[in-house]
């Protein structure tokens, strides 16, 4: 099994039968150039330096693996660590690799960086790294999550971004990503593209994973000292799939239970969710070959989750090829089982998560009672909820 996973994805991106590169041919020579720069800088002495650096003295690495006392005596069950992406600068993993492909960009010389974003954080982030080394930025954001997330968009432009409203087609992430690729397209010359999510065409899956690989490798290493033993279970939201790869990326050669959690909106039989994995089929998204919401012709269906980070049609082509081998399995939480482990992570340890993270939370709601108390869950709480208040509030119909 090692061995298979490791030699991941080929030298065309496919995972198995998923991934690739679907892209008009005016981006092929970028994605080659990316691809290049990549593995070039990923094994330079000094990139690894600056970049550890700034993982230390800048992002805030490590982050704690703490010890969610209260939550796990309120449940009864196993004993619940969370992996504390949320203490990250900007509040939340999307700057480990936001920071990494800032740097990457200026190394190849480009002046310009752009990005899409749902929730925000990947905005956000994105923004800071252009910031911190001196490029030009843009972000595309759907209208409805501009509205839904104002407090980070008003954070991108205090950064100096562009924030650029998209007001088609369901004016979520799925339409933010069109724009940019776009973009991209057009100004592909001097511009990068920094896609924040395990998704696109290659390289993308495998360089974003690695940029997020570092959550799994701190966890790993913390657990054994706080507990002298593995974790039984791992726990992640999925949207696109990065926090989650990177969390389980270093434990896959281990018997150890991993849970992808979706958006299971307002039910599957509803339609208005973004479960990929139970409602989705394959087909061709956005630049790979991957697990998505469309209809028998093929057209993208609209999708809905109470979350718009985790709001997408489609999934990482990695988590495909996961769930085939059985290394992971994917289930769903609720709009209503989200909000409530909101409120409950809140309430027992003065931690209010990103209602992304949320969702892995109600995960762990549901499976620690029935294990024994000798057992160990790690969830990795993937941002903080700060971005997410004021929606709360108006979905409770609470004035702010």
């Amino acid at each position: 099994m090692k061995k298979i996973l490791k030699k991941l994805p080929d030298s065309k991106g496919h995972f198995n039968g998923y991934g690739g590169r679907f892209v008009p041919e005016t981006l092929m020579p970028a994605l080659h150039e990316l691809e290049k720069a990549y593995k070039n800088y990923i094994k330079d002495k000094n990139f690894i330096e600056e970049l550890s650096m700034l993982q230390k003295t800048y992002i805030g690495r490590p982050t704690a693996l703490y010890f969610a006392k209260r939550l796990t005596e309120h449940l009864g069950g196993a004993k619940i660590y969370l992996k504390r992406e949320d203490l990250c600068h900007t509040g939340a993993h999307k700057i480990n690799n936001a920071i990494a492909q800032a740097l990457l960009a200026k190394k190849m010389d480009k002046t310009r960086i752009i990005a899409e974003t749902g929730a925000g954080q990947h905005g956000v982030a994105t923004a800071t790294g252009a910031s911190l080394v001196g490029l030009e930025c843009e972000i595309y954001m759907g209208s409805e999550d501009i509205r839904r997330q104002a407090l980070n968009v008003f954070r991108m432009r205090l950064l100096g971004a562009k924030v650029t409203e998209v007001n088609i087609g369901s004016r979520t992430l799925k339409d933010a990503i069109n724009e940019a690729l776009r973009d991209w397209t057009t100004n592909v010359r001097y511009t990068h593209y920094v896609l924040g999510t395990a998704f696109g065409p290659h390289p993308y899956p495998q360089m974003v994973r690695d940029f997020q690989s570092v959550i799994g490798k701190e966890a790993r290493q913390q657990i054994l000292k706080a507990e002298g033993k593995l974790p039984d279970c791992l726990i992640a939201c999925v949207g696109g799939g990065s926090n989650s790869i990177g969390l389980f990326y270093a434990f896959l050669n281990d018997n150890i239970k991993m849970t992808g959690v979706e958006a299971g909106g307002l039910g599957i039989e509803s339609g208005k969710h973004a479960a990929r994995f139970a409602g989705g089929s394959l087909g061709v998204f956005q630049g790979c070959k991957s697990y998505l919401l469309q209809d028998d012709d093929g057209n993208v269906l609209g999708t809905h989750s109470v979350s718009a980070g985790l709001d997408y049609a489609s999934v990482g082509p990695e988590h495909c090829y996961l769930r085939d081998l059985k290394k992971i399995e994917y289930t769903y939480a609720t709009d209503d089982e989200a909000l409530k482990a909101f409120e409950l992570l809140s309430r027992t340890e003065g931690i209010i998560p990103a209602l992304e993270s949320a969702h892995a939370i109600a995960e762990a709601v549901k499976v620690a009672p029935a294990m024994s108390k000798e057992s160990i869950i790690i969830v990795n709480l993937s941002g903080r909820g700060d971005k997410d208040v004021q929606e709360v509030a108006r979905i409770k119909g609470i004035g702010l």
